[in-house]
């Protein structure tokens, strides 16, 4: 059988290299088309938060689902003794490079959908920056800061403004597209970009806590 296998395999490779799919002749530009259709000059956007509306919104909740299930899962576990970094030299490195990946969560949660990145790229690069901030501080003093600024709260406002802006969009009423290559462009888009970048943030901050109070640092 593994004979048989091995062939197969071999078929199929000869396959992708001698016997390549051959492009669609199309009398348009998709991107072009993306780009015309959304009013936003990055077509990934377009793609994203128009054309794939349905799949965005339930990465959205699939997201959330999986902020739910790790605070369901590590809630019997006792808490773990945290031991964060403590020397100087790398608390300014850590904080430095936290300063640096929130000031690019702002540039891409704002511009998202005029250059590469967008609103999930921006969350991931808030959420690497409070995870270099949580490694250089007490776990006790980021947790408050967490409840003081209501950060579960708005991270369920955000989600829900989010779909309701999304099937107001599926209805198909969407605001003016505006002057395309203009940061007010793109209708809704850029909203649907920005409750992205603050839900993708703020959950992966709801993760850092969990994970630090539970399984420590490393």
């Amino acid at each position: 059988m593994k004979w048989i296998y091995l062939a197969a395999g071999l078929a199929l490779y000869v396959k992708f290299l001698f016997m390549p799919n051959p492009a669609p002749e199309l009398p348009f530009s998709i991107a072009e088309t993306v780009v015309k259709e959304s009013g936003v000059i990055n077509a990934v956007s377009g793609i994203i938060f128009r054309n794939r509306l349905y799949d965005t919104i339930f990465e959205v909740i699939v997201f959330t689902i999986s902020i739910l299930g790790a605070k369901y899962l590590l809630s019997n576990e006792p808490p773990s003794k945290v031991h964060h970094f403590t020397d100087q030299a790398s608390i300014v490195l850590a904080r430095l490079g936290a300063t640096i990946c929130a000031l690019v969560s702002i540039e891409l949660g704002i511009r998202g959908h005029l250059s590469p990145g967008g609103g999930f790229a921006a969350g991931v690069a808030g959420g690497t920056a409070i995870g270099l901030i949580a490694i250089t501080s007490s776990p006790e003093w980021l947790e408050a800061v967490y409840h003081k600024w209501k950060a579960a709260m708005w991270e369920k406002i955000s989600v829900l403004v989010f779909i309701v802006l999304a099937v107001i969009t599926l209805a198909g009423y969407e605001l003016p597209h505006g002057e395309p290559g203009a940061l007010i462009s793109g209708g809704v888009l850029p909203l649907l970009n920005v409750l992205v970048a603050i839900k993708v943030a703020l959950g992966s901050w709801a993760v850092v806590l969990l994970f630090i109070r539970y399984r420590g640092l490393l």
